[in-house]
């Protein structure tokens, strides 16, 4: 099974690279890296070229201009863009652990999708973390980030600190329920490109979520590792929050559950593969 490992990012370089840091310092290599940038800028592309000339684990840019947020037009593309059997989603402000992949592959089967979890920081930790952090698994010990100032509610821990023997018991009693994240999930690509992939009408604000409704919908049944597949979330502003186009997705999203939509209109089927705008 070959793995698409598709990133969304925006003008975030700094963030991108401790990312792509710890896709390289994966336990499982046997995946691809296609980023779908919503029209960041030369800084970007150039830490881009130079991370895929020295990987051993395969990069490629898939930009389109500055018009907004885009995201799920880019994501789009990008799976159009990618080789994969199986696609993994997540964004480049996330560092999965040296696990991730393996995780991810490891519960993959037919007629399910998988939801995973993430560990916020605040900003100040965000900005100190370099390769060696990444490289070495500090950034997942919790002692660690406790001595870097990371203060978190005790359950918050769980995540980092379960351990094989008690994420079993996490994911199957957690009350948040399983859904497509937009940071940490993943599914068949025959599952993705039958429901056309992410509607393009949405923008921020649950836009990832409704194509995991789609997929339920269809009989696909979301599957809960927020304690097994894990990733931290580097803090960042979001400036693109914008409380009429969250208005508009939630009116998508209420027709979608309440007419048990399983294909959007307004999908994949709009560009054609190799496009670069």
């Amino acid at each position: 099974m070959k793995i698409s490992v598709i990133l969304s990012t925006y003008n975030a370089p700094e963030w991108l690279k401790k990312c792509l840091w710890g896709y390289l310092s994966q336990t499982d290599r046997d995946f691809e890296i296609v980023i779908a940038d919503d029209g960041s800028g030369p800084e970007t592309k150039e830490l881009i070229h130079f991370m895929a000339a020295e990987s051993t684990v395969a990069i490629r840019h898939v930009w389109q201009k500055d018009d907004g947020f885009r995201k799920t037009r880019i994501l789009n593309k990008a799976i159009l863009e990618s080789d994969g059997d199986y696609l993994l989603f997540s964004d480049g402000d996330c560092i999965p652990r040296s696990d991730f992949i393996a995780v991810h592959r490891r519960f993959s089967r037919q007629g399910h999708f998988l939801s995973g979890g993430y560990f916020k920081l605040p900003m100040g930790v965000s900005k100190v973390i370099d390769c060696e952090d990444i490289e070495r698994g500090r950034v997942f010990d919790a002692q660690w980030l406790r001595e870097q100032g990371v203060r978190k509610l005790p359950h918050k821990w769980w995540k980092l600190t379960a351990g094989k023997s008690m994420e079993t018991f996490f994911n199957r009693w957690t009350p948040t329920r399983a859904s497509w994240n937009g940071h940490n999930s993943s599914g068949w690509r025959s599952d993705i490109v039958t429901a056309n992939g992410f509607d393009e009408r949405m923008q921020y604000g649950g836009e990832d979520r409704e194509l995991g409704e789609r997929l339920v919908n269809a009989g696909i049944h979301p599957v809960q590792l927020r304690y097994s597949a894990i990733c931290v979330h580097l803090d960042h502003a979001r400036g693109y929050v914008n409380n009429e186009a969250r208005q508009l997705n939630d009116q998508i999203r209420r027709a979608t559950r309440g007419e048990g939509i399983e294909r959007t209109a307004f999908g994949l089927n709009l560009h054609d593969s190799g496009a670069a705008d």
